[in-house]
């Protein structure tokens, strides 16, 4: 079983955007940093402000920020919310075509297979995927932010 590239998007886009709940992202400096598609990023973005884990402000000083807390994000919600179709074989949909329907106890494994994966996704909130504690020194690592050089401008 793969997730899609959209699943992988918003779950980096939300582990990015969480990690630094004070500011706010713009799309394109995210897709940048992650070596993503603006545009696939942007679907991705409006999928998740939709359902209220993203909140976008358009215009100047705009941005995305997280639009919940991060404990109450749990990872198997944003999953099912992204991934269009979760059954890991073709006979466990409308107009199944496999010859094995009916006699086949294989379905009914992977089922309980994607089941267990999925509980386990629902037992995890974007809170666990975050550093646990701040690093040791007095400046904040985060893959986005910049050093105080680079934030100076060039002379």
């Amino acid at each position: 079983m793969r997730l899609t590239a959209m699943t992988d998007f918003a779950l980096r886009l939300l582990m990015t955007v969480a990690a630094e709940p004070e500011r706010r992202f713009t799309i394109a400096e995210i897709a940048q940093h992650h070596g993503l598609s603006e545009a696939h990023l942007m679907k991705v973005t409006h999928a998740l402000g939709r359902a209220g884990w993203l909140r976008t402000l358009r215009g100047k000083g705009g941005g995305i920020s997280l639009g919940k807390a991060p404990e109450t994000i749990r990872i198997g919600d944003v999953v099912r919310h992204v991934e269009a179709d979760l059954r890991l074989v073709e006979c466990r949909g409308p107009g199944s075509r496999c010859r094995l329907t009916g006699c086949c106890r294989l379905a009914g494994v992977l089922d309980d297979a994607l089941q267990a994966f999925m509980a386990r996704l629902d037992a995890v909130t974007l809170a666990d995927l975050l550093p646990a504690s701040p690093p040791a020194s007095t400046q904040r690592i985060h893959p986005l932010r910049r050093s105080p050089a680079a934030r100076t401008p060039a002379g």
